[in-house]
């Protein structure tokens, strides 16, 4: 077996070889960015959830009421974590697609 690069065994190829290979700071971005997008998502989640729940905390409230304020916290705080995650991602995506500006700390090549 040699190390030259090319195919080996029968699989017919590979994805690397038909897109084009991320550098390390590149992955190091998504990687940072997951993170970032998971973090964030996390934080509001929680406090949505605290700020709908919080009341059944403080207040004298029927079982009923507060099983309310829990399951509507819980759905509340579901959606918005993945609104969070999706709109992150989708705008660091968005971000890394658009093309860098010609000189550096310039903001558009008419600058």
């Amino acid at each position: 077996m040699s190390n030259n690069g090319g195919r080996q065994g029968s699989y017919g190829g590979s994805t690397e070889e038909t897109h084009a290979r991320r550098t390390q700071a590149q992955r190091d971005a998504v990687t940072v960015e997951i993170g970032y997008a998971l973090a964030s998502a996390a934080f509001v989640a929680a406090v949505a959830f605290g700020v709908v729940t919080g009341p059944a905390l403080f207040l004298d409230l029927s079982a009923g009421a507060v099983h309310a304020l829990v399951t509507t916290g819980g759905a509340l705080a579901t959606a918005l974590f993945a609104l969070r995650v999706a709109t992150v991602l989708f705008r660091f995506r968005q971000e890394s697609a658009a093309p860098q500006p010609s000189q550096p700390g310039r903001t558009s090549p008419d600058s």
